[in-house]
């Protein structure tokens, strides 16, 4: 018995600031940088941009605290997919894994480390300038995506050496982008030769057809000359489509509970914690580009890079550019490596439950899920070449949602299915929290599947075409057992 409790220890080895780190780590990626452009076109006032990052931020942070319960109850490696099926059964656990491996983990790789390639073509412009490796009519494959393909295989290499490699690598990244972005509010504030602040908030709350025209007297965002209730919150809804995107991973933790320290306490604090620094560092951002700029350069910066432009007012066109282009190289490789690390280990956890390949099951002398890590790298940069990362990313927001109200749902269910089962730690402000979330959450839903259909139904469609699989797993199993 005390053999395998120090075979347990030795494996845990994650401590509580790096559940943080890593938590941290995984949701900053490039989203703080471009997003906010979006939301102010939508909405078109200040107000209504904080208001977004506000909303986002209460439902990031109670979703956390209510995963707390479960994390505690079942602090095993798997995370989401093994309270999804402790809780409703298998099936809804191999759903939300088989979408968690085809678009949701293995999509959000891929669009991360593009946007790694994307950002270094501004240091190296030849990336850029260069002629497509290949291209058959409007699909291409391009040097910046041959470049996050080696990054994504190069951190799945480093991840194979060790949980010790990893939490290295990923600790030394998150710091420096924490560093970096409490760098840029600060500056931000200090040294911006204009302020936009008052003009910004002069808006008020219905500014939305006062946008910048595109000429001819035509509003580049349609749909606010005849401003309704409905209107309003259906923008706010697909505002949020963004920033509730930019908040996501942060449950990544959980995937490597079998690998932390203390799991019934630390992955709560880790999960809280880091949401509640990375919501309040992203509503600081959003000051800074409030104070930096006026409107419209927030709404119609560049390729949506407000932050390159608050970069460029704070330091100049020219070193600005620069400082910001290394910023978001560093956040999104930390963001990879962080993603990389946590995903492996949930489909490991269904390997050994029979709902993934059986080769995903065994850890290298490294004690890592080796083959796991390789074939979650494999599809990520199958995603790359797509193409298609960014189209499946807006269609998955709606789904990794539903999974997030399904299994803070299953906290309420929990307590009144099985009551006496033991929680080392319970949500705070139960019932509140909670439902606080499914509230906002089912507003959410609705609103999208009303004005943005697009960002709805093809999310949904990739996770159910998991339902023949888990059938066809299913009678395999049992014609086998027979």
């Amino acid at each position: 018995m005390k053999n395998q409790q120090e075979e347990i220890s030795s494996k845990r080895k994650l401590g509580l600031f790096d559940g943080v780190m890593l938590v941290m780590g995984s949701m900053i990626g490039s989203g703080i940088f471009i997003v906010s452009a979006d939301v102010m076109r939508n909405l078109g006032s200040g107000y209504w941009l904080i208001v977004v990052w506000i909303i986002t931020g209460i439902m990031t942070v109670a979703a956390a605290i209510s995963y707390g319960e479960l994390s505690s109850m079942f602090p095993k490696a798997g995370g989401q997919y093994t309270y999804l099926k402790e809780v409703f059964g298998k099936m809804m656990g191999f759903l939300y894994g088989w979408g968690l491996f085809t678009v949701i983990q293995t999509g959000t790789i891929a669009a991360v480390a593009v946007a790694f390639g994307k950002f270094t073509a501004y240091l190296i412009p030849a990336l850029n300038d260069a002629a497509p490796i290949f291209q058959s009519g409007s699909y291409k494959i391009t040097w910046i995506q041959i470049l996050a393909i080696g990054v994504i295989l190069f951190l799945t290499y480093i991840n194979t050496r060790g949980v010790e490699a990893g939490k290295i690598l990923q600790n030394l990244f998150t710091g420096s982008k924490i560093v970096a972005l409490i760098g840029l509010i600060v500056l931000g504030f200090l040294l911006v030769k204009s302020n936009f602040w008052t003009e910004n908030m002069s808006f008020g709350w219905a500014a939305f057809n006062n946008l910048k025209t595109d000429g001819s007297g035509n509003f580049l965002k349609l749909g606010w000359e005849n401003i309704t209730g409905m209107t309003i919150v259906g923008g706010i809804a697909a505002a949020m489509v963004g920033s509730v995107f930019s908040s996501v991973a942060w449950e990544n933790v959980t995937f490597v509970s079998g690998e932390i320290e203390n799991p019934k306490k630390n992955v709560v604090k880790s999960m809280v914690l880091g949401t509640m620094a990375v919501m309040v560092l992203y509503l600081l951002v959003n000051f800074v580009y409030l104070n930096a700029l006026d409107r419209d350069a927030i709404a119609f910066a560049p390729n949506d890079r407000v932050a390159v432009v608050v970069s460029e007012q704070i330091f100049g066109s020219g070193i600005g550019t620069i400082i910001m282009a290394v910023l978001v190289m560093i956040s999104t490789f930390g963001c990879v490596n962080g993603i990389v690390l946590a995903g492996a280990r949930v489909f490991q956890t269904m390997a050994k439950d029979g709902m993934f390949f059986k080769a995903a099951i065994a850890n290298n002398k490294n004690g890592v899920p080796e083959k796991s890590l390789w074939m979650q790298g494999i599809w990520a940069s199958v995603l790359c070449l797509s193409g298609q990362y960014g189209n499946l990313l807006d269609m998955i927001s709606f789904v990794i949602v539903l999974f997030y109200m399904i299994t803070v749902f299953g906290v309420i269910y929990l307590r009144f299915k099985k009551p006496d089962l033991e929680r080392p730690y319970k949500t705070w402000l139960y019932p509140i929290t909670p439902i606080v979330y499914l509230l906002i959450g089912t507003a959410f839903c609705m609103l999208l599947l009303v004005y943005k259909q697009q960002y709805t139904w093809p999310g949904l469609l990739i996770v159910l075409l998991g339902l023949p699989i888990y059938f066809l797993i299913n009678k395999k199993k049992t014609s086998n057992s027979n």
